[in-house]
């Protein structure tokens, strides 16, 4: 699964947001903060970890979460891809508003 599949889901963003907050959690933490059971945020835990959206490391019987960044890097490119096409396509539109302007003012000269 990539990284918008994962990220479709709203838990897992909202999962996403808090490990982003927080820095780090262990999932106990993460549980702590949804009404569903343990094991339904484990799997939810389990594809962000599969996507790389987050990572996790062990510590003794705890599983720490953190944002895994690299793994972001593809929403991100792809968010700075869209905004890229828009502020063309709103360029695009600024110069065609001021030359309309512009030829009103002459018609009406």
């Amino acid at each position: 699964m990539n990284a918008f599949a994962a990220l479709s889901d709203d838990t897992r963003r909202e999962i996403v947001r808090l490990v982003a907050r927080n820095g780090e959690l262990t999932s106990t933490e993460i549980s702590q903060s949804f009404k569903m059971s343990p094991p339904a945020i484990s799997q939810h835990l389990k594809i962000l970890k599969e996507a790389k959206v987050l990572q996790m490391k062990k510590e003794a019987q705890k599983r720490i979460y953190s944002l895994h960044e690299p793994g972001l890097s593809e929403v991100e490119d792809w968010l700075l891809e869209i905004r890229n096409l828009w502020n063309e396509r709103l360029d695009n539109l600024e110069k065609y508003l001021l030359k309309m302007k512009k030829d009103k003012a002459r018609e009406k000269k």
